[in-house]
């Protein structure tokens, strides 16, 4: 695992002065786009050039099972983390629409489902069968942990050798929101009501519920939870060690990433803490329903591009983001500066 601190350059300084010089000429009042300009700039830099562009874009489904999910904590059972997958290969889930929208290369990755399947289009690259259930023993062994970090790697350098322009990690898996906000309390000291929501849509009484089983899984861990990997070890789930794989060696490509919801940012923020060069090459989606959401992304002091009260997940929010994105990409390239539209931009001497 030693690769996870391997050194990440950031993105080109001299490109990114170069966009912010570029911005000050285009025809509008300078910040009156608001955060296209900074989408734009940021891409201007990690692309190293002053017209950026975003055309291939490439989705990775990371699906794993939880063994917390014996707990009672989700309003559906276990065999749905299943289910979505056949569904996602053949193309009927929300992603895969969003996916097709923007004309994405999309896949779908077996981290460790409760069975192995055998269905045409699934990768698998299982850890196990589903995590073990974290409120009574370790989610995962060191070496499955390895496994699916390196998951995550490989579903990168795949998008690379594409000449992908964007990577997005989605996740699937029943229960996983039990997990990430089990990592979130420990990783940000933030309390468990804090960050302890619905889920896949379970009442006010199951949300207690669910809260109890987090402090007692964290109470029963607390000696071994020093630091961000035991962490994952722990509480985790194999497909968040998947995005936190990816996420970091995405980074160590160069390779821009747009960060989904609840789980998608939990998995950010243990790369983060893993590797903190990462968040320069971090563009986060959305600010989901989910109620801890808000939270983690108040302490990475990330700015979301939108709010729309979705909480699906699958990698939805972030798909979702991509036209803005590109339509960032689109306004720093092809407007007119003030000089080719010969549009006066100071006042004559005289003129109030």
């Amino acid at each position: 695992m030693d690769w996870l601190v391997n050194k990440i350059e950031p993105p080109d300084s001299a490109f990114l002065i170069k966009a912010l010089d570029k911005q000050q000429q285009l025809t509008k009042p300078l910040g009156s786009l608001g955060l296209l300009e900074e989408i734009a700039v940021r891409l201007a830099a990690m692309q190293k050039t002053e017209n950026p562009s975003i055309n291939q874009i490439w989705v990775s489904i990371f699906a794993a099972d939880h063994g917390i999910s014996e707990e009672s904590v989700s309003a559906f059972p276990q065999i749905v983390t299943t289910e979505m997958v056949k569904n996602f290969v053949n193309s009927g889930a929300a992603i895969n629409v969003l996916s097709r929208y923007i004309k994405a290369d999309f896949e779908v990755i077996d981290v460790g489902l409760i069975a192995a399947i055998d269905v045409e289009g699934v990768i698998s690259e299982r850890a196990g069968n589903g995590t073990e259930n974290f409120a009574k023993q370790a989610a995962m062994t060191t070496g499955q942990m390895q496994s699916a970090l390196a998951t995550g790697k490989a579903a990168v350098e795949r998008a690379v050798n594409h000449r992908a322009h964007l990577f997005i990690g989605g996740e699937m898996g029943i229960a996983n929101t039990t997990s990430a906000s089990a990592i979130a309390v420990v990783l940000t000291g933030m309390t468990v009501e804090q960050l302890t929501g619905t889920g896949t849509g379970i009442d006010s009484r199951a949300v207690e519920h669910k809260a109890n089983v987090i402090k007692r899984a964290i109470s029963l861990h607390q000696n071994f939870l020093i630091n961000p990997l035991n962490v994952l070890q722990y509480l985790g789930g194999f497909e968040i060690a998947a995005l936190v794989g990816a996420y970091v060696f995405s980074a160590q490509r160069g390779l821009p990433i747009v960060v989904d919801g609840f789980i998608s940012t939990t998995a950010a923020l243990l790369a983060v803490k893993i590797n903190p060069e990462i968040q320069s090459w971090l563009i986060y989606a959305h600010c989901s329903e989910e109620k801890g959401h808000k939270f983690i992304l108040d302490y990475l002091d990330a700015r979301p591009l939108l709010y729309l009260n979705m909480r699906l997940g699958e990698g939805s929010g972030a798909v979702t983001a991509v036209p803005l994105i590109q339509m960032a990409c689109k306004l720093q390239s092809e407007m007119a500066t003030f000089q080719q539209a010969k549009i006066t931009t100071k006042k004559e001497k005289g003129n109030k």
